[in-house]
């Protein structure tokens, strides 16, 4: 019980660590979106972000290699998440509920489990997702701080348009509420 107390509270701290970088990306990422809208050119980094998204080994649940390019085109909201992460599988419901209202809308949320094969399953196996989850492994922490995640913290999620722009990142537990208001824009 003490250790899931630490480990709790360790999380809470990290993800406390990555706000003032995260408030930074948000904010240069709202310029470079409306600098982007004047007719302006976007930066490289969110571009590049989302290319390493693209390009990034995943497997599914059971071992086998996917592509995330095959989402390239479309809306996508990415949640980085862990089985062993208290917040990310407390969210996983309201994902779910969300994911089944703009589905019919053509974005597509998508699980990227920065942890084991093994566990994934596990937690699968006891959970219903009403969206697709990969393996990416503690390499989805790096892909996770192309995005603006440098803390490292979990959960961390990524709406992308689809042309490829971010709209908006999310360290820590979704606001519904704003994440509806961010889909409906799309």
């Amino acid at each position: 019980m003490n250790t899931r107390r630490i480990l709790a509270s360790a999380v809470v701290a990290l993800v406390a660590a990555g706000g003032g970088v995260l408030a930074n990306h948000w904010f240069n990422r709202d310029a470079d979106a409306a600098y982007a809208a004047q007719g302006g050119a976007q930066s490289d980094t969110p571009r590049s972000a989302v290319e390493q998204l693209w390009a990034a080994p995943v497997t599914s649940v059971d071992g086998k290699p996917q592509s995330l390019s095959l989402l390239k085109g479309h809306p996508v909201v990415v949640n980085f998440w862990a089985s062993w992460c208290g917040p990310c599988v407390e969210e996983m419901p309201e994902l779910s509920q969300i994911q089944r209202e703009y589905q019919k809308k053509g974005i597509q949320f998508v699980g990227l489990g920065v942890d084991s094969e093994k566990n994934i399953e596990a937690f699968l196996q006891k959970v219903k997702v009403a969206y697709p989850i990969y393996v990416t492994g503690f390499g989805g922490a790096d892909l996770a701080r192309a995005f603006g995640n440098n803390a490292g913290g979990l959960p961390f999620t990524v709406v992308i348009d689809a042309k490829g722009n971010i709209r908006s990142t999310k360290l820590g537990q979704i606001d519904p509420k704003a994440l509806r208001q961010t889909l409906d824009t799309l």
